[in-house]
């Protein structure tokens, strides 16, 4: 359970340095948790509360959850064409293209992610993410008819450009509507939401190649046509019902976002947007917990990834025909989001965040090693289920620790920026390290990612050590206030 490291308490009620120092952090873990208890229910009935938090969460993580699921469909795709007849029209076997085509996306992707978040502070939610989402729907449309693979390379370079904005503005989002505790549950439901709709993608990509050759078309091409139609549909949605930051939102009434305010501004003293200036963001990138966050990131985001685009060319590889490579491609990432979910769920229950993705990236390992070195084909299968299920739910684990562990809206700002920034280049990682000579067990590329997943351990281990120290000189008085917050003290 979060002890005082974890829970901000109000200053009237703080125990003395002396005090805090003798009591034990069952009884501080007591205390803390009645008083925020208390606190919100002089006010607000736990009824209110409630309700309030259900409609939040109705009004945004559908729409969010689907609108971030077409995002990787859309840009995790390029492995289902390929082998429904991409590489054969566009000579994708030729050299690097295909690695290339897969890499370069992620160029603008990453550099383009601070600024994004920029922009969105000042359009504001629903005008930013709308012009991301139709940007993007346009771009993966142009992908179904471009006649060689330099056009391809281009339309997934403009992919990167529009999705760039629209992760980190949902992440950042989110985390200002929800108390500290209660942030993982629901970034792990837009994502176990995305790999659940992802998995079923191979599937429904399968169908659509069906359609072929209806309009001169091959079957690679009416996947990009069909999926950048349905993303350009979903871009219009979101100008109509896409949820703004809680300050300028248009759906609760007055007391309801009363409520949602106070509650943030007691758990962490954030509620409301600071200005943005290039002397914080400074401040904030100096901090080098945050690049830990983001090496974190980085490494959980580079077997999703690998598995994202290499899972169908994995399996067909063992000898599966397309058809039961696109349709054994799903199950996979089911699991994955049964796992995704029910970390999320213990570790906000629990409030820990370091152990259980130490848990999660050790499942990783495993399910590595068994792809990587199994004899036969369902022992190799089952590495995946484990692989993904372990990379899956780290994804929303680093997320919420750094989350969890910032205070403002400018460090929270860059921070997401920077971090998913990170999860970019394991995207390029991860296409590039997986290398065609290495075909059919990319044995290279599998061990490049367990070496990540071993640098995340460790990383784990130094962010957990120092946020311990920090607590432990703040409880004594001998540090703080910690994030320049009284009574903030950081979740391990």
């Amino acid at each position: 359970m979060e002890s005082a490291k974890d829970c901000r308490t109000p200053p009237s009620i703080m125990p003395s340095s002396k005090k805090s120092s003798e009591l034990n952090e069952k009884q501080i873990e007591d205390v803390n948790k009645d008083v925020e208890q208390v606190s919100e229910e002089e006010e607000y009935s736990p009824e209110l509360v409630r309700k309030t938090l259900w409609k939040v969460d109705l009004h945004m993580l559908p729409l969010l959850g689907l609108l971030y699921a077409v995002a990787l469909i859309d840009r995790t795709n390029l492995g289902i064409a390929r082998i429904a007849g991409m590489e054969k029209d566009l000579k994708l076997y030729v050299g690097d293209r295909y690695s290339i085509a897969s890499c370069l996306y992620f160029v603008p992707y990453i550099l383009l992610q601070l600024p994004s978040n920029v922009v969105l502070r000042v359009l504001g939610a629903r005008i930013w993410l709308t012009i991301c989402v139709v940007g993007w729907g346009v771009a993966q449309l142009g992908m179904g008819f471009v006649p060689t693979w330099g056009y391809l390379v281009l339309c997934r370079v403009f992919l990167g450009v529009f999705e760039a904005g629209f992760f980190p503005a949902l992440v950042f989002i989110i985390t200002t509507w929800y108390k500290r505790h209660e942030v993982q549950k629901r970034l792990a439901f837009f994502y176990l939401f995305s790999i659940f709709l992802g998995g079923f993608s191979a599937i429904f990509a399968y169908a659509l190649t069906l359609i072929a050759p209806r309009g001169g078309l091959n079957g690679w091409q009416w996947i990009f046509i069909i999926e950048g139609v349905i993303t350009i549909v979903l871009g219009l949605l979101t100008y109509m019902f896409v949820a703004d930051f809680p300050d300028k939102n248009r759906f609760l009434d007055e007391k309801q976002t009363k409520l949602i305010l106070d509650r943030v501004e007691k758990d962490r003293g954030d509620s409301l947007p600071d200005e943005m200036t290039w002397a914080k963001i400074r401040l904030h990138m100096s901090d080098w917990t945050m690049w830990a966050f983001a090496m974190m990131f980085l490494c959980a985001t580079m077997p999703a990834y690998a598995i994202g685009f290499f899972v169908t060319i994995i399996l067909s590889s063992m000898g599966y025909s397309v058809r039961d490579a696109l349709l054994l491609s799903a199950p996979p990432s089911v699991f994955a989001a049964m796992c995704c979910f029910g970390f999320a769920y213990i570790s906000d229950r629990t409030r820990k965040r370091a152990l259980l993705i130490a848990i999660q990236t050790v499942f990783t390992i495993i399910g590595l090693f068994i792809t990587a070195y199994a004899k036969n084909n369902g022992a190799r299968y089952l590495g995946l289920f484990i692989a993904n299920g372990g990379a899956s739910a780290c994804v929303p684990g680093v997320l919420s620790y750094n989350a969890n562990n910032v205070v403002s809206h400018t460090k929270r700002s860059v921070s997401t920026a920077v971090i998913i920034a990170f999860g970019g280049i394991g995207g390029i990682f991860a296409t590039t390290v997986y290398r065609q000579v290495d075909y059919p067990r990319y044995l290279n590329g599998i061990w490049a990612t367990i070496g990540c997943q071993f640098l995340m351990l460790t990383l784990l281990g130094a962010t957990t050590l120092t946020f311990t120290r920090r607590n432990r000189l703040a409880r004594e008085g001998k540090l703080g206030p910690l994030e320049g917050q009284p009574g903030f003290y950081y979740t391990i």
